[in-house]
C-alpha cells in the first residue's frame, strides 16, 4: 500500500469495456454493456476502507482525459489524495466547516426556477429521510454536510481545480471531463460522489494544496466502494422523462 493507494487490481464491472480497444462490436451488446454502467452510477455518501490501487486512479484519470474540451484546451487539474495527505486536508476541512467563519458559496441562485425548485425540495425529503434526519433538525444536517470533508471516509479524495480565468464554456468541458471520468470509474465497479461543498473552503484547500495564484476550486470527489449496509447508499433519485426536458424539430 503506498499513500492508501493499494497496488492490487480491481476487478473491472464491464467485462470487454475495461479494455483500451474495444473490440465487441455487437450493436446490442455494447450500448447495453455502456448504458449499464451509465444507469448505475449514483452519488454514494458511505464508502468501504478497501484501498483503491494508484495505477486504477491513474487509469481512471487517463481515460478522463479523453473527455472533449473547447479548442483542445484541457482545463482540468486534479489533485489525488490519500493515506496521511488526505487525512490532513480532511482534518482541516473539518475545523473550517465546524468554525462556520467562510462566506457561503452560492450553489443556486436565490430563486431557483420552479422546476428545479421542487427537485431539490424532493431530494431533501429523500436525502434526509434516508438519514433518519428531520430536516428542522440544524445540529444533525450540519453534521451530515461535514461528513463531505471526510470524503464519505472513501479512501481516495480528489480536488479539482480551473483557472479562474476562463469562462462558462471550459466549466463546461470540465462537466464534461467529470462525468467522463465517473464513468470510467463505475466501469471497473468503483463508486464516486462529486462534492460542490468544497467550493467554500477554497482557502484551506488552497493553502494546504499549495493552490497556484489564479486557480479555484470546481469542486471535489469521493473515489472507492459503496458500502452497501449504509441506508444512504440505497437512496435512489427519480429522473425526469425525456418529454419533460426535450423537444423534437424534424425528426
Amino acid at each position: 500500500m503506498h499513500d492508501g493507494l493499494a497496488q492490487s487490481s480491481v476487478a473491472g464491472a464491464a467485462g470487454p469495456m475495461h479494455h483500451r480497444g474495444m473490440t465487441n462490436t455487437d450493436p446490442v451488446a455494447v450500448p447495453a454493456i455502456v448504458d449499464a454502467v451509465i444507469r448505475s452510477r449514483r452519488s454514494v455518501r458511505a464508502f468501504l476502507p478497501t484501498p483503491v490501487p494508484r495505477a486504477v486512479v491513474a487509469e481512471l484519470l487517463d481515460v478522463a482525459r479523453s473527455a472533449p474540451s473547447n479548442s483542445n484546451t484541457q482545463p482540468w487539474f486534479v489533485h489525488v489524495l490519500a493515506g496521511e495527505p488526505k487525512r490532513h486536508l480532511c482534518e482541516a476541512l473539518r475545523r473550517s466547516h465546524e468554525a462556520d467563519a467562510l462566506p457561503p458559496s452560492a450553489h443556486f441562485p436565490a430563486e431557483l426556477p420552479q422546476d428545479c425548485a421542487s427537485r431539490q425540495a424532493d431530494f431533501g425529503v429523500r436525502y434526509y429521510g434516508a438519514l433518519g434526519i428531520d430536516r428542522a433538525d440544524a445540529a444533525a444536517r450540519a453534521r451530515q454536510s461535514g461528513r463531505n470533508f471526510a470524503f464519505f471516509d472513501a479512501p481516495v479524495g480528489l480536488i479539482f481545480t480551473i483557472d479562474r480565468g476562463l469562462t462558462r464554456h471550459s466549466w463546461a468541458d470540465f462537466g464534461m471531463f467529470l462525468q467522463t471520468l465517473m464513468i470510467a470509474a463505475r466501469a471497473r465497479g468503483l463508486d464516486t460522489c462529486p462534492q460542490v461543498s468544497f467550493v467554500r473552503h477554497e482557502p484551506v484547500i488552497a493553502d494546504l494544496l499549495d493552490l497556484p495564484q489564479g486557480r479555484t476550486v470546481v469542486c471535489g470527489m469521493s473515489l472507492g466502494h459503496a458500502d452497501p449496509e449504509a441506508p444512504v447508499n440505497r437512496l435512489r433519485m427519480p429522473r425526469a422523462a425525456v418529454g419533460e426536458f426535450a423537444v423534437f424539430r424534424g425528426l
